[in-house]
């Protein structure tokens, strides 16, 4: 089973060049509309997501857009960057996971990149474009999985359950690596920079020791958490991982904190329908 898990990661298309090409773009701060405009217009099924999500309630855009051009302009940098992002995302969301349906991991994924963001802001005052990405992409490896494991599925629940497992221990038992390790070996196919790839790798096991140096995968560990205490969780593996007060206390957080992020949370998903509708139910 591993060694198809493993063969398959080459059949996956390619990630779209397309939001690489406009991070690098927006990245200057004097970018050119006209510029990122034809880049993003090549790409149909991301224009039709940009153009569905940029009229959410969730960017608060007060007048209808319609034109790539016109949501280059009225999103700004911030924005465009969250709507290419998600909309290029939902692509790989079409196939469900093991033991869910490919709208409720796709509601996780999204709600743990916008608790990313809160907790961004938090604890640095901004956000980060490159967080979002990997967090909204940390259970990538799911999808992968997803199609070999649905026999083996009730064998790791059975040790998560029965046996004291974590989820990734009796993923690692059952079928020879986990979904996190899998994720970041997609994300190395997908030639991402090395902290996109150890984020998703280390989402579920943050290297304590090494946190002033990469902070991605902690941040996503907690913004996972998070939502795993609050149910979006995906319909899988529910709280069968590790507790996060190590973290908590390493980031000086407080339970009042805690608290307050997930109402942010709640907040943002109530408005985020279009961001949680562009993949099949």
């Amino acid at each position: 089973m591993l060694d198809r898990i493993l063969l398959s990661i080459n059949k996956l298309p390619a990630f779209p060049a397309t939001v690489q090409r406009v991070s690098e773009l927006l990245k200057n701060e004097d970018y050119s509309v006209n510029e990122i405009v034809s880049v993003i217009k090549f790409d149909q099924a991301i224009t039709a997501n940009i153009l569905k999500i940029s009229n959410s309630a969730y960017f608060g855009v007060r007048q209808k857009i319609k034109t790539i051009h016109d949501a280059v302009v009225y999103l700004g940098q911030k924005h465009l960057v969250r709507a290419i992002q998600t909309a290029s995302v939902s692509k790989f969301f079409t196939k469900r996971g093991y033991g869910d349906k490919a709208s409720e991991l796709w509601e996780h994924s999204v709600a743990v990149a916008l608790m990313s963001q809160i907790l961004s802001r938090q604890l640095h005052q901004k956000e980060n474009p490159v967080l979002y990405t990997a967090a909204l992409l940390h259970d990538v490896g799911k999808l992968v999985m997803g199609e070999y494991v649905q026999d083996a599925s009730k064998k790791i629940f059975e040790l998560v359950n029965n046996h004291g497992y974590s989820f990734l221990e009796a993923e690692e038992e059952i079928v020879g690596i986990n979904h996190a390790d899998l994720g970041g070996r997609i994300a190395e196919y997908w030639n991402f920079p090395a902290e996109i790839r150890d984020a998703i790798t280390l989402h579920h096991r943050p290297n304590l020791d090494d946190l002033e140096e990469n902070i991605f995968p902690s941040l996503i560990y907690l913004s996972d958490q998070f939502c795993l205490t609050m149910g979006i969780d995906g319909g899988m593996d529910g709280l069968a991982h590790r507790g996060f007060s190590e973290i908590t206390k390493r980031f000086h957080l407080r339970e009042s904190d805690v608290e307050k992020n997930m109402l942010l949370l709640l907040d943002q998903l109530k408005q985020a329908n279009e961001l949680l509708g562009i993949v099949d139910k």
